[in-house]
């Protein structure tokens, strides 16, 4: 067997720009929607009732039918781009489609509020219980992005997992509590903030337990 005929196929490159522009494209629309419900009221005509689109309640349901068709687009789009659907995201637009069917067909918004609890809660789960069953889901999850060791990925796993807990206890105390416009700027960006400057204290741990490539001998 040749040394071509070993190597795995290449995965399609992916731009960083499109990568990001379909995670948070979805959340911009969500957050304008919200905040400027008037601005997508041709929309909103066609599939809401006139009842829904006014009072305290409107901006979020002009955001909640503006949300679904936009992550159902961004996954086509990185199928098409990347040949396959990464897990997060489809976990993600698969709730979507859920939760915001329910808050639209109940006429409740307590449901899409309730979604990114169940998101987070869910993926707190899955990495704990990986961990628990000694299967590498954020490893795969990451596709293997970066070369840690096995007591890296463990403890990188570990703190992850009980983050998504913390950010799925928090967001039923935002919600609760608050606005409706509070908990839009805690969902976007105020969430987006949160995951960045943990991600960030993640630094030292994964520098700490990087794997160090053998250099080549002879």
């Amino acid at each position: 067997m040749t040394e071509t005929a070993q190597k795995p196929a290449a995965k399609p490159a992916r731009s960083p720009w499109l990568k990001m522009t379909l995670e948070l494209g979805p959340l911009i629309l969500f957050f304008f929607a919200n905040a400027r419900p008037k601005l997508f009221a041709p929309y909103a005509h066609l599939v809401l009732p006139p009842h829904l689109l006014i009072g305290e309640n409107a901006g979020l349901y002009t955001a909640t039918i503006v949300l679904i068709p936009a992550v159902l687009i961004a996954l086509v789009v990185s199928y098409i781009q990347s040949r396959r659907l990464p897990v997060m995201p489809l976990v993600t637009a698969i709730l979507v489609v859920i939760f915001g069917a329910l808050t639209i067909y109940f006429q409740d918004p307590r449901f899409i509020k309730m979604k990114p609890t169940v998101l987070y809660f869910a993926f707190g789960a899955a990495l704990l219980g990986g961990l628990y069953l000694k299967k590498p889901i954020l490893e795969i999850v990451l596709d293997n992005s970066m070369p840690l060791t096995e007591e890296g990925w463990r403890l990188l796993t570990l703190r992850w997992g009980l983050f998504f807990f913390f950010l799925a206890i928090l967001n039923e105390i935002v919600w609760r509590t608050q606005s409706n416009n509070v908990w839009v700027y805690f969902k976007f960006p105020g969430t987006m903030i949160l995951i960045f400057l943990f991600t960030l204290a993640q630094l030292p741990l994964m520098m700490k337990h990087e794997l160090k490539e053998e250099e080549p001998t002879g």
